[in-house]
């Protein structure tokens, strides 16, 4: 619903974190490093800011990539109660029979949930992974079903999954763009799980196996994700990592060597970092600034964002944002939360780098008849003399 309103009236507004009179600065940023790999992306996941890509739509096999999708579903089950972290999971013959990186798991055997989840992290167990799939699905067939539907959700486009592990199947494929939005999923949407793409090592059965994610010794400030590796699909990195307030997610996929991922993994989150910064400027529901409202219970209403504001802008640049608000020049009750009744520009080097609704963050139901009539007379001289 669309709150009644007139013609909007263009107006600035200085915000206490965007000063708009400082004279904008000139930052100058090189071009993004040659990464030597099939396809690769560095992103942003509290904006979807992609910082540099080359190829990143580009189908491919994933490998062993496959298994964020695999945990993701088993934290979302985590998290909505139909799965315990204890909970005890009967190993089958396939499960146990899987080929390729193990945790190890024995036939007839039960395992927890959480050693199963480890197991797939950590050491990229095939047999964890089918193990979970099996128990949450009824079969490794019914489960990618899952993982296939969670990826429209998602947003990945050009990915297609057929198993649970990542092993060579001819109609399994992702991006390296998709791969980056799973990332940012399970970063953003269980966090409390997060920790364990960061484990260095995990023992089960006696059997110490540590992470491949070898950045995980070589930068402290990486903390997850997944590699992978298979003949088809060559060398494949997908590693997070967080400097101050920043995270970013970077993405290499068909490189040539262990070493070769790592490197150009590298290249680009330092390359991420020393350019670039997540500049969060405006919360959900914080009121921006007031607007006076005609005919209702109340003569001032709160207008905000609908969403939080988060961007990815040049190191340095944040002082010389601009903020633009376009907002109506008269609003009639009854207005409800959620309506829109302007817009907020920021702006940077007469760039506009982000445009949101402005909405009101607060209902305000029509006055009663004294009131309306009142504010129906002000109203009046109002736009008589404006």
């Amino acid at each position: 619903m669309t709150a009644k309103a007139m013609p909007r009236l263009l107006m600035t507004l200085i915000l206490a974190v965007m000063p708009l009179m400082v004279q904008a600065q000139q930052v100058l940023i090189p071009a993004p490093p040659q990464i030597a790999g099939s396809s690769y992306i560095l992103m942003d996941p509290a904006s979807g800011k992609v910082i540099m890509e080359a190829n990143s739509h580009e189908r491919l096999p994933p490998a062993s990539l496959t298994k964020m999708m695999t945990a993701y579903i088993v934290e979302r089950e985590l998290d909505e109660n139909r799965l315990t972290m204890d909970e005890m999971v009967p190993v089958s013959v396939n499960a146990w029979q899987t080929g390729g990186s193990r945790m190890f798991i024995q036939e007839g055997s039960r395992v927890s949930v959480e050693d199963l989840l480890k197991g797939v992290i950590i050491q990229s167990g095939n047999d964890a992974s089918v193990a979970l799939a099996e128990y949450v699905a009824g079969s490794e067939g019914a489960f990618a079903d899952v993982m296939n539907q969670q990826a429209q959700l998602l947003g990945m486009k050009n990915t297609r999954f057929e198993t649970a592990t990542g092993l060579p199947h001819p109609d399994q494929y992702s991006t390296a763009y998709d791969m980056a939005l799973l990332a940012a999923a399970i970063i953003n949407d269980y966090p409390e799980n997060y920790p364990l793409y960061a484990e260095k090592h995990f023992t089960y059965n006696n059997i110490r196996q540590p992470n491949r994610n070898s950045l995980l010794w070589r930068d402290p400030s990486v903390d997850g994700l997944k590699t992978g590796h298979t003949e088809e699909a060559g060398y494949c990195l997908v590693a997070s990592a967080k400097r101050d307030d920043t995270r970013l997610v970077a993405v290499v996929m068909g490189t040539d060597s262990n070493e070769t991922r790592a490197r150009e993994v590298q290249k680009m989150l330092n390359y991420g970092f020393r350019y670039y910064e997540t500049a969060r400027l405006f919360s959900s529901g914080e009121a921006l600034l007031e607007n006076r409202i005609w005919g209702g219970e109340k003569d001032q209403l709160k207008l905000g964002l609908a969403s939080d504001m988060v961007l990815t802008i040049p190191r340095g640049a944040r002082d010389s944002l601009e903020s633009v608000v376009e907002v109506d020049t008269v609003t009639k009750a009854p207005v409800s939360a959620g309506d829109e009744l302007g817009t907020v520009t920021i702006r940077f080097n007469d760039e506009v780098l982000a445009e949101r609704p402005l909405v009101a963050i607060e209902s305000v139901p029509e006055g009663g008849i004294f009131k309306r009539l009142l504010d129906a007379i002000k109203l009046f001289f109002h736009n008589l003399f404006n």
